[in-house]
């Protein structure tokens, strides 16, 4: 990856209320546009954009409607445009909650400043209607380049983006795409890695605590579980899926509850990020369960807190600061040459951190396994 000195290209210039539409060029749609569209004045567009209570819901939907089919996207920093280029990054994660994406923002950070950009930072929340309307205020203010971590697919996202000549890189996330960076952890071999230490450990029944199956991550996760289980051969019916709506320390004590109330505790439990495995911990501990004695436990990003863990809790560790840095490099690279960048995917290898909670072979406490 290139650390020569970046060259900014000038982007789109003008001012007002204009915006590019589909296509990408500066100015092919605006408000008078719209407005002749859904059949109302200039200033009843202004007003559903800006003060969307004054207008009728029959003609504030029709409006937006006009603005969807037309790909208007108003300009949110018109000196922006005068200055011809933009400062700022947009970074959109899953969770802002989740201490693994804060490491990662450091790392987005400390990059973008060092080459003078600031980071509008934006969550999800795991929610994609909410991710497509932050996109859409990423694209309202110029923001010069985009690092998303997306929920589900990310094809079409990115693509929209793209076609207004906005920079996409994919964090936390890998694409098959040949015109797409990408920065991710090899989750499948990650899944692999947690699950085969429970099962080397004479563990005949796992347990797998995850999210929501459209995340990539929990599916990868899963994946490289099922694949340890068939290395043990051990059969599905081995294998026991606690499924959450959120990957927070709440669901996680929901998953336990579960677990608890669905007859005999499995031997062995992965959770597919650390904040659903504290939970379950908490849980377990509280119901008198003993970990590992009675059940084994490894979580998923090797968060601060686990070591801190009434039980110290196995996990597997990611290189946060570095995905966050690298694909902010791969993202500035892609502002300044456009045209001329070589598109990478980096594909990073997690590592397993053997704590107290799944240490039944004597393993020293904190050691990689």
């Amino acid at each position: 990856m290139s650390q020569s000195e970046r060259r900014h290209t000038s982007g789109p210039t003008g001012g007002g209320e204009l915006s590019t539409g589909g296509t990408g060029r500066p100015g092919t749609v605006g408000i008078k546009q719209v407005a002749a569209r859904a059949g109302v004045s200039p200033g009843t567009v202004s007003n559903v954009l800006n003060r969307p209570e004054r207008v009728a819901a029959a003609t504030r939907a029709r409006v937006e409607q006009a603005i969807v089919d037309l790909g208007f996207v108003r300009n949110g920093s018109a000196s922006t445009l005068r200055a011809g280029h933009s400062s700022t990054i947009g970074l959109m994660v899953l969770d802002l909650g989740n201490p693994f994406f804060t490491d990662v923002a450091r790392g987005v950070e400390d990059t973008a400043s060092e080459r003078g950009y600031a980071v509008i930072l934006s969550s999800s929340g795991e929610s994609d209607e909410r991710e497509q309307r932050n996109l859409r205020v990423f694209a309202e203010q110029r923001v010069r380049g985009v690092l998303l971590t997306p929920v589900g697919d990310d094809g079409e996202k990115a693509g929209a983006l793209r076609d207004r000549g906005v920079p996409v890189v994919l964090l936390d996330h890998p694409t098959p795409r040949a015109n797409q960076c990408s920065v991710a952890v090899d989750d499948v071999a990650g899944g692999e890695l947690a699950a085969g230490r429970l099962l080397g450990e004479g563990a005949r029944t796992l347990g797998f605590v995850t999210g929501p199956p459209v995340l990539r991550q929990c599916a990868d996760r899963r994946k490289g579980a099922l694949r340890a289980l068939r290395a043990a051969g051990l059969g599905r019916e081995a294998f026991r899926e606690v499924a959450v709506p959120a990957m927070n320390a709440r669901a996680g004590q929901e998953a336990a509850r579960r677990l608890l109330e669905s007859g005999p505790l499995p031997e062995a439990v992965f959770c597919a990020n650390d904040l659903l495995a504290l939970g379950v911990l908490r849980v377990l501990l509280q119901a008198g369960v003993k970990v590992p004695t009675d059940v084994a436990l490894i979580g998923y990003d090797d968060i601060e807190f686990s070591a801190a863990a009434a039980v110290p809790l196995s996990s597997v560790r990611q290189p946060t600061y570095q995905l966050g840095r690298i694909a902010t490099e791969l993202l500035l690279e892609e502002c300044d040459d456009p045209g001329g960048h070589a598109h990478q995917q980096v594909m990073f290898q997690p590592e397993l951190v053997v704590r107290e909670s799944s240490r039944r072979g004597g393993v020293p406490e904190g050691s990689p396994s």
